[in-house]
Formats: structure tokens, C-alpha cells, sequence
């Protein structure tokens, strides 16, 4: 359920304030883009729908067939042409989560890869929200920690800085601090979110596998068509001064 929610805004001194960390995804990594399928629809699609993609699509450019996309992707849809949408009406999330979980098949492409790796590592404990968690990427978020059991559970250290002029303590984030270990170390749920990661990237515009592919091979005709039209050049114009 990888609800880039929005919530109540936190104040400039409490905001992180860095540049997000990269997510340093590969697309072209087929055995990464099947793992993330496989999270996705194990972790997000509890919640999220990513209406603008068909499990037939996913099948052929991960290169499943069609019986192990029905049997280990296919939990929503009827048919394989469907469209990976889910059950949940969104009057029932707004109910639930104060505002409707939004779609993901675009999210990579509005929000971008780093942004959602920073975002789903950064969950931190406040007792003060609904769901005891906040978001250091998105303060206030809506949606709660999905992957603690994974990551375990951390808190926010941060730095004050007292303003004797406003009478104000201004925090400045330091680091994060492990307070319940989860069931992956932090290299195994790195890697989870980072094939999460590529798998949103990779929905996005799931036609950039084969764009990329024909930008290279369009760009290697240029450069031989280029190099037979300098040498034919030459040769025109070798007894001309």
C-alpha cells in the first residue's frame, strides 16, 4: 500500500531539507522488475490500483507466461488483459484513511524513482499521528508504515538549535535510529525497496524497455550512415582546394 499521501504540512525547521537519496534503479534488469511485480502486488495493490497497465503487458516484458502471471500476479483480475485495478471503493479509503489512496501508474513519472526510494525509507515513529508513524520525504502523510515488519521500526534524531530572539528551538534532522529491528537487514530491504522502486519506474512507460532499445539502434545507423557521408565527402571534394 505505497500511498505517497499527503497530510498536514510540518514547518520549515522540522523539514528535511537534503536532497533525496538515489535510487539508482535499472529498468533493463528483467530479475529486479519481477521482484518489484511481486511486491507490488503483495504489499501496494492491497490499497492501490495501477489502472494504466494490463497483466498481459507485464507478462510479455517480464517475461512471465501467461500461467505465472495468473497464478503469482494475478489477484484482482478476472482475465489477463485486465488492468491491475483492486476491489477497494475509494469512499471506503476516504473513510479509512482520510483520503483516497492514489493510483501508481504514473507516480514514477510525476514524483520520480528517487523521491519514492527516499520516501518508503523514511518512516519514522510519532506517537502523534493516527497511524504512530510520520514521514520524514512527506510530513504528515496519511498512509502507515506497510513495510515496518520488514525494515523494523526507527525514530528520527534530529539536532535543536535555540532562538533566543523568537523565544524558538529550531530542529535540524540528523539521523534515523533503530529502535525495533525488522526481519530483513538493511541491505536486504534496501534492495526490496529498490526493485519496488524499478518496478513503479518501470510502469510508468513501460514502452522505454523499447524505446531504449530503438534509440540505440537508430543512433548506431546515424553514426555509420555519418561516417560513409564524410568519407564519400572526401572523396568528392579531394581535387577541390
Amino acid at each position: 500500500m505505497f500511498a505517497l499521501l499527503a497530510g498536514a504540512g510540518a514547518s520549515a525547521s522540522e523539514a528535511p531539507g537534503g536532497a533525496h537519496k538515489p535510487a539508482r534503479n535499472d529498468i533493463t534488469n528483467v530479475a529486479s522488475l519481477q521482484r518489484g511485480a511481486r511486491n507490488f502486488v503483495n504489499y501496494c495493490m492491497g490499497c492501490h490500483s495501477a489502472r494504466y497497465v494490463r497483466y498481459s503487458r507485464l507478462g510479455a516484458d517480464l517475461g512471465l507466461s501467461e500461467q505465472q502471471v495468473i497464478e503469482n500476479l494475478m489477484f484482482t483480475g478476472e482475465r489477463i488483459h485486465d488492468t491491475m485495478r483492486i476491489n477497494m471503493r475509494p469512499e471506503d479509503a476516504a473513510r479509512w484513511f482520510g483520503t483516497t489512496p492514489p493510483d501508481l501508474s504514473l507516480i514514477a513519472r510525476s514524483r520520480g524513482p528517487d523521491y519514492i526510494y527516499s520516501f518508503l525509507k523514511s518512516f519514522y515513529v510519532d506517537p502523534s499521528r493516527p497511524t504512530g508513524v510520520n514521514n520524514l520525504v512527506l510530513p504528515g502523510t496519511a498512509m502507515p508504515h506497510v513495510l515496518w515488519e520488514r525494515q523494523g521500526l526507527q525514530e528520527a534524531v534530529y539536532d535543536g538549535e535555540s532562538d533566543a530572539e523568537h523565544n524558538a528551538v529550531h530542529k535540524r534532522f540528523k539521523e534515523f535510529r533503530q529502535v525495533r529491528p525488522g526481519s530483513d537487514t538493511a541491505k536486504e530491504f534496501d534492495e526490496f525497496v529498490r526493485d519496488t522502486v524499478n518496478f513503479l519506474d518501470y510502469i510508468g512507460e513501460p514502452m522505454q524497455l523499447e524505446r531504449r532499445s530503438i534509440g540505440l539502434r537508430v543512433l548506431t545507423f546515424l553514426l555509420v550512415f555519418f561516417l560513409f557521408a564524410y568519407f564519400l565527402k572526401k572523396e568528392y571534394w579531394k581535387d577541390v582546394k
